[in-house]
């Protein structure tokens, strides 16, 4: 009587709990909205989470997937519609990333397609990289990334050692790009690079559209991580890669204000996977804990579990009701830094919190990989390091008191 039995085992796999209803309600979603959340769910219930496994051991998602995403409409949704979007609020960016995390899944790089790299070509690219690249993206056609972070340089974007050189119409781009998500699939990837006197730091920073068949562009293996396995991460390599000066985004040396105007954005992308996660995780584990018994009963009646579970839950209610208001201010554009980086911070930080103590809650079977808890404990934690670390953010929050 105290065996999980393999049915309720691939039951938690299969991403089919859904999580429990806050204690106050949501109040962000209309019925379009829904109807959305629906369509997302459905496709991670057919498409990706059946094949999480399959992913983990090739170290990337099958390419064809962004293809069904396209066709779907769950790439770049909320782009213009001449641009192949669908023009909507990023509410729909919120859902997707949320429908991914009830998914207990860390291995699409959607959201980093669709909501950065789209941001940047939307908000700063000229016309015709617009409609050559948009729709392209929205159609699953094209697979990109955002090549920022270097060997020598993470969070500190000015020390950022890559080079383009203006050659006559062209641009030469020497470096190398570590840690890439989308790395080892795009088609096409935004880099960050020193044009002109390295001296000048901050604002030597420019962005280039490098399409991935270049010649002197090479893509490494997917890096072996201890979590997110299945998520393409790879390091890109440019020697001499020769470009047309038109693949500048904007204007030269104006690439550190366009990061820094999209990076809050980023911020919030960790913050609502995290918040969704965690709920996803309290889900999985308050099911466990009705399911698995001890001593000839069930380990939720025990007053230990049950006050952990009360601890648990008010904590994730709390960051929800933050992260909301959040969302909220995003929509009307009056979303601070700081807010953003708080955001980021303190729900990653929960996060983990939260999905330690489930694991715990789950006992031996909790640390075995066949169950989504433990895959969560391990993928979680890359939360706290990208898009900033967390002592960056306290750093950025700092700044305004």
């Amino acid at each position: 009587q105290n065996q999980i039995t393999p049915m309720e085992i691939k039951t938690m796999q299969s991403g089919a709990i859904r999580p429990i209803n806050n204690m106050l309600p949501r109040k962000l979603f209309n019925a379009e909205h829904e109807a959305f959340r629906d369509t997302v769910r459905k496709f991670y219930e057919k498409e990706v989470v059946p094949n999480i496994a399959k992913y983990e051991e090739q170290q990337h998602v099958d390419r064809d997937l962004w293809n069904k995403a396209g066709e779907m409409g769950l790439l770049c949704t909320t782009m213009p519609e001449e641009y192949g979007g669908y023009g909507v609020d990023r509410l729909y960016s919120m859902i997707l990333i949320e429908e991914q995390a009830y998914a207990m899944d860390s291995s699409t790089g959607f959201s980093l397609h669709s909501d950065i790299v789209a941001n940047y070509l939307n908000n700063f690219a000229n016309e015709e990289q617009k409609k050559y690249w948009l729709p392209k993206m929205a159609s699953g056609e094209v697979v990109t990334a955002i090549a920022m972070t270097e060997p020598g340089t993470g969070s500190d974007l000015q020390a950022v050692r890559t080079s383009a050189v203006l050659d006559g119409d062209e641009y030469v781009i020497n470096g190398s790009k570590i840690f890439i998500t989308n790395g080892y699939l795009c088609d096409m990837s935004i880099v960050v690079c020193k044009t002109g006197n390295n001296e000048k730091g901050s604002a030597n920073l420019s962005l280039f559209i490098v399409e991935a068949d270049r010649a002197g562009f090479t893509k490494g293996k997917p890096l072996n991580k201890i979590g997110m396995k299945g998520q393409d991460t790879c390091e890109l390599f440019f020697d001499n890669v020769r470009i047309p000066k038109e693949n500048l985004i904007g204007m030269e040396g104006m690439g550190f204000i366009m990061l820094m105007k999209e990076l809050a954005w980023e911020r919030m992308l960790v913050a609502i996977i995290c918040q969704a996660g965690a709920e996803a995780a309290f889900a999985h584990t308050v099911q466990y804990t009705k399911d698995r018994k001890a001593f000839g009963k069930t380990i939720n009646s025990f007053q230990n579990t049950r006050f952990k579970l009360a601890e648990l839950r008010t904590e994730i209610d709390f960051c929800r009701a933050y992260l909301d208001r959040c969302m909220e201010l995003q929509l009307t554009g009056d979303l601070g830094i700081d807010a953003a980086a708080a955001a980021k911070y303190k729900i990653s930080d929960m996060f983990s919190k939260v999905v330690d103590e489930c694991l715990q809650l789950q006992g031996g079977y909790g640390f075995m990989l066949e169950y989504p808890i433990a895959r969560a404990y391990i993928d979680n934690r890359a939360n706290r390091i990208y898009a900033g670390t967390n002592e960056i953010m306290k750093e950025l929050i700092s700044r305004t008191l």
